[in-house]
Protein backbone atom coordinates (compact mmCIF):
# COMPACT_ATOMS: atom_id res chain seq x y z
CA UNK A 1 0.00 0.00 0.00
CA UNK A 2 2.62 2.60 0.55
CA UNK A 3 4.60 1.47 -2.53
CA UNK A 4 1.26 2.72 -4.30
CA UNK A 5 0.96 5.89 -2.41
CA UNK A 6 4.35 7.10 -3.17
CA UNK A 7 3.67 6.33 -6.46
CA UNK A 8 0.23 7.80 -6.90
CA UNK A 9 1.72 11.26 -4.80
CA UNK A 10 4.66 11.43 -7.08
CA UNK A 11 2.82 10.53 -10.44
CA UNK A 12 0.01 13.44 -9.75
CA UNK A 13 3.14 15.96 -8.84
CA UNK A 14 5.07 15.54 -12.03
CA UNK A 15 2.31 15.02 -14.30
CA UNK A 16 -0.11 18.11 -12.92
CA UNK A 17 3.05 20.01 -13.10
CA UNK A 18 3.61 19.12 -16.82
CA UNK A 19 0.62 19.70 -18.06
CA UNK A 20 0.51 23.37 -16.76
CA UNK A 21 0.55 25.29 -19.67
CA UNK A 22 0.94 22.17 -21.61
CA UNK A 23 -1.04 21.78 -25.13
CA UNK A 24 -3.06 19.69 -23.70
CA UNK A 25 -4.26 22.34 -21.37
CA UNK A 26 -4.62 25.12 -23.67
CA UNK A 27 -7.40 22.92 -25.42
CA UNK A 28 -8.98 21.98 -22.56
CA UNK A 29 -9.10 26.06 -22.18
CA UNK A 30 -10.62 26.09 -25.45
CA UNK A 31 -13.04 23.76 -25.84
CA UNK A 32 -14.54 25.02 -22.53
CA UNK A 33 -15.20 28.32 -23.68
CA UNK A 34 -17.40 26.59 -26.22
CA UNK A 35 -18.70 23.55 -24.42
CA UNK A 36 -20.21 22.53 -21.23
CA UNK A 37 -17.71 21.48 -18.75
CA UNK A 38 -19.05 17.67 -17.75
CA UNK A 39 -18.05 16.86 -21.46
CA UNK A 40 -15.02 18.62 -21.74
CA UNK A 41 -14.31 17.07 -18.42
CA UNK A 42 -15.19 13.38 -19.71
CA UNK A 43 -13.93 13.68 -23.09
CA UNK A 44 -10.79 14.61 -21.00
CA UNK A 45 -11.02 12.33 -18.26
CA UNK A 46 -11.12 9.16 -20.55
CA UNK A 47 -8.20 10.06 -23.32
CA UNK A 48 -6.04 10.69 -20.04
CA UNK A 49 -6.89 6.86 -18.48
CA UNK A 50 -6.82 5.81 -22.26
CA UNK A 51 -3.50 6.96 -22.82
CA UNK A 52 -1.44 7.11 -19.31
CA UNK A 53 -2.66 3.08 -19.33
CA UNK A 54 -1.14 2.38 -22.32
CA UNK A 55 1.74 4.73 -20.99
CA UNK A 56 2.49 2.51 -17.66
CA UNK A 57 2.24 -0.89 -19.83
CA UNK A 58 5.01 0.46 -21.93
CA UNK A 59 7.12 1.95 -18.79
CA UNK A 60 6.62 -1.23 -16.73
CA UNK A 61 6.12 -3.99 -19.44
CA UNK A 62 8.03 -2.91 -22.56
CA UNK A 63 10.26 -0.16 -21.33
CA UNK A 64 9.84 0.95 -25.04
CA UNK A 65 8.46 4.05 -26.63
CA UNK A 66 6.20 4.90 -29.80
CA UNK A 67 7.26 5.85 -32.78
CA UNK A 68 6.07 9.46 -31.57
CA UNK A 69 7.86 11.50 -34.21
CA UNK A 70 5.10 10.21 -37.42
CA UNK A 71 2.27 10.26 -34.16
CA UNK A 72 2.90 14.21 -33.36
CA UNK A 73 3.15 14.98 -36.91
CA UNK A 74 -0.37 13.00 -37.69
CA UNK A 75 -1.63 14.97 -34.75
CA UNK A 76 -0.40 18.43 -35.70
CA UNK A 77 -1.44 17.80 -39.07
CA UNK A 78 -4.88 17.27 -37.42
CA UNK A 79 -4.92 20.50 -34.93
CA UNK A 80 -4.52 22.66 -37.79
CA UNK A 81 -7.72 21.18 -39.50
CA UNK A 82 -8.99 21.92 -35.73
CA UNK A 83 -7.71 25.46 -36.26
CA UNK A 84 -9.33 26.20 -39.26
CA UNK A 85 -12.70 24.51 -37.84
CA UNK A 86 -12.48 26.90 -35.12
CA UNK A 87 -11.64 29.55 -37.35
CA UNK A 88 -14.80 29.04 -39.80
CA UNK A 89 -16.86 28.12 -36.37
CA UNK A 90 -20.04 26.51 -35.94
CA UNK A 91 -23.94 28.09 -35.41
CA UNK A 92 -25.77 25.53 -33.76
CA UNK A 93 -28.91 26.13 -32.67
CA UNK A 94 -30.56 25.50 -28.65
CA UNK A 95 -32.52 22.38 -30.08
CA UNK A 96 -29.46 21.16 -31.56
CA UNK A 97 -26.78 21.81 -28.83
CA UNK A 98 -29.10 20.37 -26.29
CA UNK A 99 -29.07 16.96 -28.46
CA UNK A 100 -25.09 17.22 -29.06
CA UNK A 101 -25.05 17.43 -25.25
CA UNK A 102 -27.57 14.48 -24.51
CA UNK A 103 -25.72 12.79 -27.86
CA UNK A 104 -22.18 12.57 -26.05
CA UNK A 105 -20.73 13.60 -29.27
CA UNK A 106 -18.50 16.63 -27.60
CA UNK A 107 -17.45 14.04 -24.62
CA UNK A 108 -16.04 12.12 -27.85
CA UNK A 109 -15.05 15.13 -30.01
CA UNK A 110 -12.85 16.48 -26.73
CA UNK A 111 -11.55 12.64 -26.44
CA UNK A 112 -10.36 11.88 -29.36
CA UNK A 113 -8.24 15.71 -29.82
CA UNK A 114 -6.76 14.83 -26.45
CA UNK A 115 -5.36 11.30 -27.27
CA UNK A 116 -4.19 12.68 -30.71
CA UNK A 117 -2.46 15.45 -28.44
CA UNK A 118 -1.17 13.62 -25.66
CA UNK A 119 0.20 10.76 -27.71
CA UNK A 120 3.98 11.33 -27.54
CA UNK A 121 3.22 14.03 -25.71
CA UNK A 122 6.05 14.73 -22.26
CA UNK A 123 3.13 13.73 -20.02
CA UNK A 124 3.39 10.51 -21.33
CA UNK A 125 6.72 10.27 -21.61
CA UNK A 126 7.13 11.45 -17.78
CA UNK A 127 4.32 8.51 -17.28
CA UNK A 128 6.29 5.78 -18.81
CA UNK A 129 9.94 6.68 -17.12
CA UNK A 130 7.42 7.46 -13.63
CA UNK A 131 6.51 3.53 -14.25
CA UNK A 132 9.76 1.84 -14.87
CA UNK A 133 10.89 3.56 -11.21
CA UNK A 134 7.29 3.14 -8.81
CA UNK A 135 4.94 0.61 -10.56
CA UNK A 136 2.21 0.38 -13.15
CA UNK A 137 -1.29 0.91 -10.45
CA UNK A 138 -0.13 3.94 -8.89
CA UNK A 139 1.56 5.70 -11.37
CA UNK A 140 -1.63 5.63 -13.55
CA UNK A 141 -4.00 6.70 -11.00
CA UNK A 142 -1.29 9.34 -10.28
CA UNK A 143 -0.45 10.39 -13.23
CA UNK A 144 -4.63 10.31 -14.62
CA UNK A 145 -5.56 12.50 -11.49
CA UNK A 146 -2.62 14.57 -12.11
CA UNK A 147 -3.52 15.94 -15.75
CA UNK A 148 -7.22 15.59 -15.12
CA UNK A 149 -6.58 18.41 -12.08
CA UNK A 150 -4.62 20.53 -14.29
CA UNK A 151 -7.37 20.50 -17.01
CA UNK A 152 -10.25 20.97 -15.09
CA UNK A 153 -8.60 24.14 -13.83
CA UNK A 154 -8.20 25.05 -17.29
CA UNK A 155 -11.88 24.16 -17.97
CA UNK A 156 -12.67 26.84 -14.75
CA UNK A 157 -10.48 29.53 -16.61
CA UNK A 158 -11.69 29.08 -20.19
CA UNK A 159 -15.63 29.12 -19.03
CA UNK A 160 -14.70 32.48 -17.24
CA UNK A 161 -13.16 33.96 -20.14
CA UNK A 162 -16.11 32.33 -22.61
CA UNK A 163 -18.82 34.58 -20.75
CA UNK A 164 -16.70 37.66 -20.81
CA UNK A 165 -15.07 37.64 -24.14
CA UNK A 166 -17.55 38.16 -27.95
CA UNK A 167 -18.30 34.86 -30.24
CA UNK A 168 -15.72 36.01 -32.47
CA UNK A 169 -12.88 36.81 -29.85
CA UNK A 170 -13.17 33.25 -28.78
CA UNK A 171 -13.41 31.79 -32.10
CA UNK A 172 -10.32 33.51 -33.97
CA UNK A 173 -8.08 32.47 -30.17
CA UNK A 174 -9.26 28.92 -30.61
CA UNK A 175 -8.02 28.66 -34.12
CA UNK A 176 -4.65 30.66 -32.80
CA UNK A 177 -4.12 28.08 -30.58
CA UNK A 178 -5.40 24.67 -32.39
CA UNK A 179 -2.89 25.84 -35.36
CA UNK A 180 -0.22 27.00 -32.55
CA UNK A 181 -0.30 23.49 -31.15
CA UNK A 182 -0.47 21.62 -34.55
CA UNK A 183 2.89 23.47 -35.67
CA UNK A 184 4.07 22.63 -32.12
CA UNK A 185 3.40 19.31 -32.66
CA UNK A 186 4.62 19.46 -36.57
CA UNK A 187 8.28 21.02 -35.49
CA UNK A 188 8.45 18.40 -32.41
CA UNK A 189 7.68 15.42 -34.77
CA UNK A 190 10.36 16.71 -37.59
CA UNK A 191 12.66 17.05 -34.49
CA UNK A 192 12.30 13.53 -33.74
CA UNK A 193 12.44 12.27 -37.20
CA UNK A 194 15.62 14.29 -38.54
Amino acid sequence: MEGFLVALGVSFGVIFVAELGDKSQLMALTFATRLRPLPVLIGITVATAVVHLASVAIGYGLGAALPTGWIALLAGVAFLGFGAWALRGDRLTEQERRKADRSGRPAVVVGVAFLLAELGDKTMLATITLATQYGWFGTWVGSTLGMVAADALAIVVGRVLGRRLPERTVRFGAALLFAGCGLWLILDAVGQLG
